[in-house]
């Protein structure tokens, strides 16, 4: 089952000269974006508006009940919101371990013990009470209207889902609401619909201390879970100041912790910059191309494993992962002709599918916003009387220190279950700017993948000046340090021919990952010409509205 997140992200120039645009992973959150940016309503309030409709018409990934991170430029001025899941106050440490102290095979990915204390209610609510233009009852009408009315279940949605009901078969109720969800047949949602209708009237206390509060603490009792009405009272987004780097002339702007998604996109950029002479004339996706690929990513992994975690929690090193010296430091250690021995690639300091749309508008702003499940549905779990699935997230804790979780990525005690802490993620809605106007929004799901596929495209697009399309199109692969030496590939664009050979001679093991490596939403900017690109791995739709 893939991975299932949810990106949305936004994006606006003042050179549009009143040209917005949208790339959505659905047709209903695209047509929904455009119709708010038409209404005059910005990329914010396009943004919470698509936001909603997802959580309706995409329920694998789009969702109340999960959580994510907002990359907002605003003003001319980059913003960050964190509404990232937070670990329920009775979580602790060991609470995935048996008696002999080993991991419990799902536990932490199905049921209500998986699930993090939601947070994209909370996190749609303040990003439009800061920023909004239009009434919050206006966004939310459209996802009211398909949830009580329907909307057409695409084919992928009725394969994840009987993937979906397979796993959560005799473990949750997942079936009850979404085992008659089939391709092509119009599929409603009342329970949802009638709280939508009650966050549309009292905003986000209904979720946190009203109704549906109430019904979200009474099914955690009914099925032994964690979160209880103080854990939604107590809950808090939080605005951070986002990531930037300067690269090429350009400035990004991406995820701070408690994502390391940020931080690896910097160290892959960075590291990649220094080893320019290593790529200088290297085909597109050669042998030699993806085998450097490898070297920058087997190391960045090591740094992730062992410093990233909650910034509120933990000390996260960022001045130091960052430092121009250590990265070139990193970068002096690849070998550019053989591979690496993993145990040699250690920390290097002294001491499955998520959603994501992007939308312009016409003021000068802009909004990246990726939010999550973590897994296709979640935990399984769907709220009684509320109709919202709730999210696996406590698998992007470490549920035991050095041991890998669902995406085979581990990870150390900066990320150890700890009550009230946000866990790591990869997540990384990213915009990029030039002389203060938007020229790049880009996302996508993927768990550990997300900020190697990221790093791939924005090579498609200013290395190799592929348009936009073909950029995010493009083959894609990913290695991350562990399993050792393994690259993984995808059906969409398998790794096959003299490459595949090349790197097979080289001792790389080359694997199929089972699922699609991403779902690319992106928005591009040149002059008064926006357009858009949505990734053919997905269902997405891009429009581009006058």
């Amino acid at each position: 089952m893939a991975a299932s997140s949810c990106c949305l992200l936004i994006v606006s120039s003042q050179a549009l000269a009143g040209q917005a645009a949208v790339a959505a992973p659905d047709q209903y959150g695209a047509a929904v974006a455009a119709q708010i940016l038409k209404d005059g309503g910005n990329a914010v309030d396009a943004a919470v508006a698509a936001a909603f409709t997802l959580a309706v018409t995409y329920p694998e990934a789009g969702n109340i009940g999960g959580g994510g991170f907002m990359t907002l430029y605003q003003g001319g001025k980059p913003y960050f919101l964190d509404y990232r899941e937070t670990a329920p106050k009775a979580a602790s440490r060991n609470m995935y371990l048996d008696d002999k102290g080993q991991v419990v095979p799902n536990l932490s990915l199905v049921g209500a013990r998986a699930a993090g204390v939601p947070g994209t209610v909370m996190g749609m609510w303040q990003a439009h009470q800061r920023f909004g233009k239009l009434r919050w009852q206006q966004l939310l009408a459209p996802a009211i209207g398909y949830a009580e009315h329907g909307f057409t279940a695409a084919p992928k949605q009725y394969q994840y889902r009987g993937e979906a009901v397979r796993l959560f078969a005799g473990k949750t109720n997942f079936a009850r609401y979404f085992g008659k969800l089939k391709s092509g047949e119009t599929f409603r949602q009342p329970e949802l619909a009638a709280t939508l209708k009650r966050i549309a009237r009292y905003g986000a206390a209904d979720f946190y201390q009203g109704k549906t509060a109430q019904l979200l603490v009474a099914q955690m009792k009914r099925d032994n879970g964690l979160i209880g009405a103080d854990d939604l009272n107590d809950y808090r987004a939080r605005w951070r100041e986002p990531i930037s780097m300067g690269w090429r002339g350009n400035i990004i702007y991406t995820a701070p912790p408690p994502s390391s998604g940020g931080i690896a996109l910097w160290q892959l950029l960075a590291i990649k910059q220094d080893r320019a002479a290593d790529f200088a004339g290297v085909a597109h996706n050669s042998a030699r191309y993806i085998h450097l690929l490898a070297e920058i990513e087997k190391r960045v992994f090591a740094d992730r494993a062992d410093y990233l975690g909650d910034p509120d929690f933990a000390k996260v090193p960022l001045a130091e992962l960052t430092d121009p010296a250590y990265l070139a430091r990193r970068a002096a250690e690849i070998n550019p002709l053989a591979i690496s021995a993993t145990p040699d690639v250690r920390p290097g300091l002294e001491t499955r599918q998520t959603t994501h749309f992007s939308i312009v508008d016409r003021w000068g702003n802009a909004v990246a916003n990726t939010y999550t499940l973590n897994f296709d549905f979640g935990s399984g779990v769907v709220v009684q009387g509320a109709g919202f699935l709730l999210n696996d997230q406590m698998d992007d804790f470490s549920a035991k220190p050095g041991v890998a979780n669902a995406f085979g990525v581990v990870g150390k005690d900066a990320n150890a279950i700890q009550p009230g802490k946000r866990m790591l993620s990869s997540m990384a809605p990213t915009i990029v700017t030039r002389d203060g106007k938007v020229t790049l929004a880009i996302g996508t799901p993927g768990g550990s993948r997300i900020f190697t596929s990221i790093f791939q495209v924005l090579n498609n697009l200013y290395d190799f000046n592929m348009p936009l399309a073909q950029a995010v199109a493009a083959q894609r692969v990913h290695h991350q340090l562990l399993p050792k030496d393994t690259i993984f590939y995808e059906d969409y664009a398998p790794l096959t021919g003299a490459a595949a050979d090349e790197l097979k001679a080289m001792g790389y093991a080359l694997r199929d990952q089972g699922w699609r490596m991403g779902d690319i939403q992106a928005v591009r900017v040149d002059g008064e010409v926006a357009e858009t690109a949505s990734d053919p791995r997905g269902r997405g739709v891009g429009i581009v509205v006058k």
